[in-house]
């Protein structure tokens, strides 16, 4: 009886109303929505340590300054970081080529792995 109800109900539907409202479950673009699993992220965290895992670590490219302690920062802080680098309004060039190679899953899953240590 539920099944045929809903059924009737989006048969009454106009098309473009049906595209709307199925539109609005959909994800925001460029946004990673996916759930983060942090055991996936540990074969994916080596393009990560080599800056982010030295404590103290400065970096000369382009600029000299303290590379940021991304551990124990919250999941929805780095996934925002990950996504603004790869649309390119964070500007650091290696960060914005990493991000690039990231797919919306990966970028939940380091900010799971992350936010977590």
């Amino acid at each position: 009886m539920l099944m045929s109800n809903s059924r009737s109900r989006l048969q009454g539907l106009s098309g473009a109303a049906l595209v709307l409202a199925l539109s609005a479950l959909a994800p925001v673009a460029g946004h990673a929505a996916e759930a983060g699993d942090a055991d996936a992220a540990k074969g994916k965290v080596s393009m990560c340590i080599g800056c982010h895992g030295i404590p103290g670590y400065k970096t000369a490219y382009p600029l000299v300054y303290p590379v940021p302690r991304i551990s124990g920062q919250t999941a929805k802080y780095i996934e925002n970081a990950l996504v603004a680098y790869r649309k390119g309004d964070r500007s650091h060039p290696s960060m914005r080529a990493i991000a690039a190679s990231l797919s919306d899953q990966d970028i939940a899953d380091l900010a799971a792995y992350y936010s977590g240590r």
